[in-house]
């Protein structure tokens, strides 16, 4: 089986079809998906969504574009919403200097927050991260020198650099579709120089749909031109690629429970 380890199955551009959207991925092969919390006023319909299928897990958290206005900056808000068994993950959560929907400060504060839940409840980070590099290698090493955390930078677009101190302080990097994009080979390079044991895939969906789907609304079932394509760039076979993503994904998410209906080889 290959997991898709971030999609936002409770966004409008699933609604009419959600339930075939799931039932095509699983027919492809993905066994599992993580579908992300990106608001807390969200938050109930990404759990129903978890809570309705033995294959789905949720997180929840604040990402960086709504931490003005619903960013967190009390970790126990957020401690509070985990204890649910299908919750396996805080965030998305993290920087985003690209759009600057909220002010630095906003999302920093929010991004700490969801830190200190991660540390106080060990449940891993989704994190995200553009065009604040400098900002978020920082607050990850003043961060961790307060207390380990784990956490996965997803959809990874940004500097060897900043995979190298991910990498360093134990955190995983996932990749989405972006690396089978004609321009991207800059983050095919970074990729080839992860560990296959820190590797993660996924869509993003509805986002950022790989070759050969790109410019169509994207769908977890897509989740395996992402492993071909980063099998490629590595170098090893693709069945060996899924099995690795996906222990992978167990390894880190260590909340989710593997379903019943596959098995690990």
């Amino acid at each position: 089986m290959l997991v898709d380890s971030h999609c936002h199955l409770d966004f409008d551009d699933f609604a009419p079809e959600r339930d075939v959207v799931i039932a095509r991925a699983k027919a492809r092969g993905v066994g599992a998906m993580l579908t992300i919390g990106t608001k807390l006023s969200a938050f109930d319909g990404v759990r129903a969504i978890a809570e309705s299928h033995e294959n789905i897990f949720c997180s929840v958290g604040v990402h960086p574009h709504e931490a003005e206005s619903g960013g967190v900056s009390d970790p126990e808000v957020l401690i509070a919403l985990t204890k649910h068994p299908k919750v396996v993950a805080l965030g998305e959560t993290g920087l985003d200097y690209y759009y600057e929907h909220s002010p630095k400060e906003s999302q920093q504060t929010s991004f700490r927050a969801h830190i200190a839940a991660a540390r106080a409840t060990g449940l891993p980070l989704v994190i995200h991260t553009r065009n604040a590099d400098s900002d978020m290698a920082r607050i990850l090493d003043e961060e961790m020198n307060l207390g380990a955390f784990t956490g996965v930078l997803h959809c990874f677009s940004s500097t060897a650099e900043l995979a190298r101190t991910a990498l360093d302080l134990g955190l995983f990097i996932s990749f989405s579709g972006i690396i089978t994009f004609k321009n991207a080979e800059e983050v095919r390079r970074v990729a080839d120089d992860v560990p296959m044991e820190r590797l993660l895939v996924e869509t993003d969906a509805p986002y950022l749909a790989p070759v050969p789907h790109r410019g169509k609304r994207n769908e977890p079932g897509f989740v395996i031109h992402t492993a071909e394509k980063l099998a490629e760039v590595k170098g090893v076979p693709v069945d060996q690629l899924w099995r690795q993503t996906t222990n992978n994904f167990f390894t880190v998410f260590s909340k989710a429970v593997r379903p019943a209906s596959s098995n690990e080889s």
